[in-house]
């Protein structure tokens, strides 16, 4: 399983958002997601969400928070293990991304933009600062098809299924 790193950056009402249209044959292209990456040998997923943000956006990170992990399970892509994080303090200069189009954009805007179903969970548990949280999305072609999700609010798993 891919392991990889997606990170939201906060400033105010807004949020950094990558517009992913300068790579072929990408799974997110035309699509808007948070920063991040593969893990290269040995990275803990900080170390790697610290290092990617830092080469996609030239922004260094002073306040990040882990808030879950996503499997993603696709008849299409390999399987992924994505680590979740949200940041809040940062410094550095936007430099261009390689992969897409960086953009700081409201909350409400992004809700507007195209994304990935399953993306729309996660990002409903980060408005809402849950706890840290597990979640399992299955997809079909662009479809998500199946969700699972995990939280312990209080030291308790409360779990969530549907289709």
């Amino acid at each position: 399983m891919l392991n990889t790193t997606l990170c939201y950056i906060y400033q105010g009402d807004r949020v950094l958002m990558l517009h992913r249209v300068k790579k072929e044959n990408d799974l997110n292209r035309d699509k808007w997601i948070g920063l991040g990456g593969k893990f290269l040998e040995g990275e803990t997923p900080a170390q790697c969400v610290l290092r990617e943000i830092k080469e996609e956006s030239g922004l260094t990170l002073t306040s990040y928070r882990y808030r879950g992990i996503v499997d993603f399970i696709s008849d299409r892509w390999p399987a992924e293990r994505m680590h979740l994080f949200t940041a809040d303090a940062f410094t550095g200069e936007l430099i261009p991304c390689e992969e897409g189009d960086l953009e700081w954009i409201t909350m409400a805007q992004f809700r507007e933009l195209p994304q990935w179903e399953g993306d729309k969970i996660f990002l409903q548990l980060l408005e809402e600062d849950a706890p840290f949280f597990r979640l399992k999305l299955e997809y079909e072609g662009e479809a998500l098809v199946r969700f699972e999700m995990s939280r312990q609010p209080d030291s308790k798993e409360e779990n969530v299924e549907t289709t």
